[in-house]
């Protein structure tokens, strides 16, 4: 009988020797894998966390949108009449937008955040000789203002840098979003008619091309400085009340700072509180966006940022919501996702003897 390595006459093959090398392939590219995996542990918890909130929540982003741009007597009245002209599908016009520029901007945000907060706590140590992280980190510390403004400047900081490339994905969102209630209002002289029809059911790039064919290339950032006020403001206020509410609620119970029930209350938290100081911002920014989208290349009317006034907080309650649920997604499946990275193991060994 001949031996298993060799063929039917007993000759020697090849065999054994190709499949040790493939497996140890196999074995190289599963270790580079868990080490970049490991590497960027932050981007690939935000990415994978933003696709999942994003998607689940996007029905409540739509209404709320609709809820700020025209009037509806109320959410269960927006809801009622988007399913009846648009269907089911309605509430979900516009998600891939979303979903590719939420998840882009979230995984830089988060990436900008992590590294601002390490280069501003180690300016706050050269100077005071105590580092926000290690006391946010701390059983039984309680926030300080060097935590709140090492977490608020580093959230600043991601929120600004992230405008220039939120910024055009979020108008072609709102377009689709609002796309049929556009074509259904007319103005008194008819002028812009055929703009506002224009844009509905078009696509991203659709809606971006039509856009830039109206109101030229800086069309795509109208709004911007809205945005730009928004997101800064925003961003750096989420962050505070994230870090500082988690450190809170875990130091309450006794436990460390990441505890499941701490990140998922602080998740959900920072969305309500963040949203509730800046809605007049969105909501101006979403009328201005809207104004720019049917006004063709006529100069669009901007209103002004009005903090308690009834008509700026329209649809706050909606937003409110699906900010508390998609916070709450977000952050539990992020420090979910960087534990279970953290705890691969990478054969450094292997790695380094192959030169990789």
């Amino acid at each position: 009988m001949p031996d298993s390595a060799g063929d039917k006459n007993g000759i020697p093959t090849s065999r054994t020797p190709r499949d040790l090398t493939e497996v140890s392939q196999r074995v190289l590219r599963s270790e580079q894998a868990k080490k970049w995996t490991k590497r960027y542990r932050t981007e690939v918890a935000a990415s994978t966390s933003s696709l999942l909130s994003t998607f689940a929540a996007y029905p409540l982003d739509s209404v709320k949108t609709r809820l700020q741009a025209y009037q509806f007597n109320s959410f269960t009245d927006c809801v009622r009449k988007t399913y009846q002209i648009e269907g089911f599908h309605g509430f979900w016009r516009g998600v891939w937008s979303p979903l590719a520029s939420i998840t882009l901007v979230r995984t830089v945000s988060f990436s900008i955040y992590q590294k601002s907060k390490y280069a501003i706590d180690d300016s706050i140590y050269r100077l005071t000789g105590s580092s926000p992280l290690v006391i946010a980190n701390t059983k039984d510390a309680w926030p300080t203002f060097s935590t709140v403004a090492c977490f608020g400047l580093s959230g600043a900081i991601a929120g600004a840098a992230i405008t220039a490339i939120a910024c055009p994905f979020e108008l072609t969102k709102l377009s689709a979003q609002i796309s049929v209630l556009m074509a259904d209002t007319k103005d008194g002289d008819h002028k812009n008619d055929a703009v506002r029809k224009s844009y509905q059911n078009l696509g991203t790039w659709r809606t971006a091309q039509n856009l830039i064919k109206h109101r030229g290339w800086m069309g795509l950032y109208s709004g911007f400085s809205l945005h730009l006020l928004r997101d800064t403001l925003g961003t750096g206020i989420y962050f505070i009340t994230y870090e500082s509410a988690k450190q809170i609620l875990a130091n309450a119970r006794g436990n460390a700072p990441t505890t499941p029930l701490a990140v998922v209350v602080a998740g959900g938290l920072c969305g309500l509180v963040s949203w509730a100081c800046i809605f007049p911002i969105d909501t101006v920014k979403s009328i201005y966006q809207r104004n720019c989208l049917i006004s063709g290349k006529d100069k669009a009317a901007r209103p002004k940022v009005q903090y308690f006034h009834p008509r700026m907080y329209r649809g706050l309650g909606v937003s409110m919501s699906r900010s508390c649920v998609i916070n709450a997604i977000f952050f539990s499946a992020f420090e979910f996702t960087k534990k279970r990275v953290n705890r691969l193991s990478v054969d450094e060994e292997l790695l380094h003897h192959h030169g990789l």
